[in-house]
């Protein structure tokens, strides 16, 4: 399979993963042929790549972290709840749920049965193929992430229910900000921006004495917009004030909220969010969070294309866990963009003087002229 931006799928091409709608059902099966009309739709619904099937990397199969009734069970819960909160009418009043705190308890268990399964895997891009509510699937991503995280750095089983609680809930506040605001394509105002704030507090206030949900898991939702220089909110603490898991939960909301497609700007690529989460580092994000988070992230995912500084085109096909940045990549096409007839593989790795210097600009495949 090869992913491959929305834009750039023809008709006739054929899935090589599921597309799951918001409720984490699926919308269109593997190998089904796109059509015209699909893929304006799928582009309408904001999902910026698809897995492609390609015979020159059939070989390539991306695994979801979490199974299809996870992610099922996870979205159904996130949005069930998250809609039932938005019709109150209150906004800063915390609105009776008293089964919310079971529902996502037992939603986290499912993840982290899963995530654990493989915990060394590295993180890459998630679920790009969900036609989906923002909230509701970055809810689920920053979680998942966060869970990783968790795993790979050894926590206890209950801080990962804590962490991943936190991680899963900590934009429920959202859920009490005017849908004008939360939706606005373009800037803020600054007016706007002080009521979008105050979804951390709202957050705080729904879950503190929300049964089956731990106090510090509250705190998450209260403490993921602070930083370490005290310029974040809602109380402009800093360093060792904010908790560490509220520190994971808001280096992973900066990096997923980055590298998805928004109203108001199209997404960045991995790579470029990550150097940004590197020029906060000490002002915003601790150091040592940031360099974790750099070694477990995968910034070029499995089936991506890449154009390397020679001017030859590949696919990504592994990922050194060692280096995650410099991957294993199948050469497809020469310099002057003409389809190999006979593939050949490179480890970044070994290569050091090869650099990635294009990332999705997907060649379609072109016939090979018989000699």
């Amino acid at each position: 399979m090869r992913l491959i931006p929305i834009d750039l799928c023809r008709p006739g091409m054929r899935l090589a993963k599921k597309v799951f709608n918001e409720e984490g059902l699926v919308l269109l099966a593997d190998h089904v042929e796109l059509s015209q009309g699909m893929i304006q739709r799928l582009g309408q619904y904001g999902i910026p790549h698809l897995y492609i099937e390609d015979p020159r990397t059939d070989d390539i199969v991306v695994q979801d972290p979490i199974t299809e009734e996870t992610r099922r069970v996870a979205m159904g819960t996130i949005r069930s709840h998250f809609k039932r909160i938005m019709m109150d009418s209150a906004p800063r009043r915390a609105v009776n749920q008293p089964f919310m705190g079971k529902a996502f308890k037992e939603a986290l268990t499912m993840i982290i049965e899963d995530l654990s399964q493989n915990p060394s895997a590295m993180i890459m891009l998630t679920d790009i193929s969900v036609t989906d509510h923002y909230l509701y699937q970055h809810s689920l991503n920053v979680c998942i992430y966060s869970t990783m995280l968790g795993l790979s750095a050894g926590y206890s089983q209950n801080d990962l229910a804590v962490l991943g609680l936190g991680a899963l809930l900590h934009d429920v506040g959202k859920t009490k900000i005017p849908l004008d605001i939360l939706q606005k394509p373009g800037k803020l105002l600054e007016s706007e921006f002080e009521a979008m704030k105050l979804h951390a507090e709202f957050g705080y206030k729904l879950l503190k004495d929300e049964p089956n949900i731990p106090l510090l898991s509250a705190h998450c939702a209260l403490q993921h917009h602070e930083r370490m220089d005290g310029s974040g909110y809602p109380r402009g603490i800093r360093g060792a004030e904010i908790h560490d898991f509220a520190k994971w939960i808001g280096l992973v909301d900066s990096y997923d909220a980055m590298t998805s497609n928004r109203v108001y700007r199209k997404a960045m690529l991995p790579h470029q969010a990550m150097e940004v989460l590197f020029t906060g580092v000490d002002s915003l994000y601790e150091k040592s969070k940031v360099e974790h988070f750099r070694n477990k992230v995968a910034l070029y995912p499995l089936g991506a294309t890449l154009t390397l500084n020679t001017g030859e085109t590949g696919v990504v096909v592994d990922v050194n866990s060692h280096s995650p940045q410099r991957p294993i990549v199948r050469i497809l096409e020469d310099a002057d963009g003409q389809s190999l007839r006979e593939p050949y593989e490179i480890d970044m790795s070994k290569q050091l003087s090869l650099v990635v210097v294009g990332v999705g600009d997907v060649k379609l495949m072109q016939p090979i002229q018989e000699l």
